[in-house]
């Protein structure tokens, strides 16, 4: 690989919890994505030097492309200690807040859209106070798939970290591909061309 300029290096970090008992559920859909973008790199996650998150390096777009390089990243932390994980990672490889994309969930927003923003506030997501904590700024891009609010009275916790419905695990793919080529859009094209294109 060519030597590259720090700045040159996006750190794109999908938020979720460690392990296989909670891979399903809506507060992993972060996992998902960077998991989709992975394969598209065609790599597998492996352990960071740091002992703190798995990673992947690659670039999006063609073998041999001038795409700028990036890391993908899931925390082995919970997800409200995630930030120190991120941070070691920024550090390492010597990247600035606004060159890091946080994947997450988002209650606010409908199941199955999207939203791609820079900065802005936690709105009580624990992996996103964790991040800005760490990081010591909120000024990095978000890319928010929407879950929706739970149902009747079911508590929020409760919700995010249970599984899918049915219903939406038929349409869970979908957002998940579209939440990754956002992503990619991101980092290619920019913030404006990114809203216009996944905005909903």
């Amino acid at each position: 690989m060519a030597d590259d300029t720090s700045a040159d290096v996006w750190l794109v970090v999908g938020l979720g919890n460690p392990g296989p008992s909670y891979s399903g559920h809506r507060h992993n859909v972060g996992h998902l994505v960077v998991d989709e973008l992975a394969r598209r790199m065609g790599s597998g996650f492996r352990a960071h030097k740091t002992g703190r998150a798995d990673v992947v390096e690659g670039r999006f777009g063609a073998p041999g492309s001038a795409a700028p390089r990036v890391v993908l990243a899931k925390a082995r932390t919970y997800m409200n200690e995630s930030g120190g994980a991120i941070k070691a990672l920024a550090t390492f490889y010597k990247v600035p807040a606004d060159r890091i994309i946080a994947i997450h969930d988002e209650l606010d927003i409908d199941f199955g859209t999207l939203r791609s923003k820079l900065g802005g506030g936690d709105n009580g997501h624990n992996g996103l106070k964790s991040m800005r904590s760490s990081l010591g700024t909120g000024d990095f891009y978000r890319v928010r798939a929407g879950i929706g609010r739970p149902p009747g009275r079911q508590d929020v916790a409760d919700f995010v970290l249970s599984n899918y419905s049915g219903v939406e695990r038929k349409e869970l793919p979908f957002q998940v591909d579209s939440a990754a080529d956002a992503v990619e859009s991101l980092v290619t094209d920019g913030l404006e061309k990114t809203q216009q294109r996944f905005n909903s």
